[in-house]
């Protein structure tokens, strides 16, 4: 078979989940690629047409082991017929647990035909420069295994007679999946005396909790803890006081530092690409 067209649908906050989506599809095809991606509420709001003969690439972080609800929720929204898509999740060095088995089974109720899948790592959403929890990732050699892998999934696709082609895509996990983020109704705050009323951290949130009006307000119950403000703002003016919050991060710092690397399943050696 040949790919038509490679279009990545995405949840991405903090922009790991993009990039290492962006990079796969370099090693799949020098054409531009098509990005829907249902990170900001209001893209999320329009109709996405039905899909068929194009390859999907469709990613999100992971949650406490899952995929985020608000992602799901956008995803829902999705139909194909019987089109050839890669889940893919990326998580922050520590477990991507059930979230690749979560959706992989998400594709395939939405009417796609999963035929490879991938858990990359990314900086962890509550890394900070003093709390290192894969920093930077993914990195330069990240995405050079993120490029083949897409050269893999180029190679695999030639190889199929049909988009029926039975494929047991297998993918670790438990089912009923277990954990997810933990229940807390906390969220960021704005230290006053650095924030400078741009905006930037209203622009990028996912679920429009944040709105700037002569101040900044967050509506806590809305905030899923992406800390995708945090890292966006530009002076530094968002920032965690929250006691448990600290905590967590401490414990991710001291436990989840050795660097883990990317895992592909589908290929003719699944597995971690060292």
């Amino acid at each position: 078979m040949n790919i038509k067209q490679v279009k990545l649908i995405y949840f991405s906050p903090t922009g790991t989940t993009q990039k290492v989506l962006e990079s796969i599809a370099q090693g799949i095809t020098d054409e531009v690629v098509e990005h829907i991606n249902l990170t900001r509420p209001d893209n999320a709001q329009k109709p996405i047409p039905p899909f068929s003969d194009e390859l999907i690439l469709i990613g999100a972080p992971v949650y406490g082991g899952r995929l985020p609800v608000d992602a799901i929720n956008r995803f829902k929204q999705i139909k194909a017929s019987k089109t050839l898509a890669i889940p893919i999740v990326v998580y922050g060095n520590r477990e991507f647990e059930d979230a690749l088995l979560e959706l992989k089974n998400l594709a395939i109720d939405l009417g796609f035909h999963p035929v490879a899948g991938a858990a990359f790592i990314g900086e962890h959403s509550f890394a900070t420069k003093d709390a290192p929890i894969a920093n930077g990732r993914p990195d330069s050699l990240d995405v050079q295994k993120a490029k083949a892998f897409g050269a893999k999934i180029k190679e695999k696709i030639a190889a199929l007679q049909s988009p029926d082609a039975r494929i047991d895509l297998e993918i670790p996990g438990r089912f009923p999946y277990e954990g997810g983020p933990r229940s807390m109704v906390v969220s960021p705050v704005t230290k006053e005396d650095t924030c400078t009323l741009c905006g930037t951290c209203a622009s990028v949130c996912p679920t429009a909790a944040i709105s700037v009006d002569g101040s900044v307000e967050t509506k806590i119950e809305l905030c899923i803890r992406c800390c995708a403000c945090v890292k966006s703002c530009p002076t530094g003016a968002r920032v965690w006081e929250d006691s448990m919050m600290h905590t967590i991060t401490t414990w991710l710092k001291e436990n989840c530092s050795t660097r883990k690397e990317p895992q592909i399943f589908g290929m003719d050696a699944s597995g971690p690409v060292i």
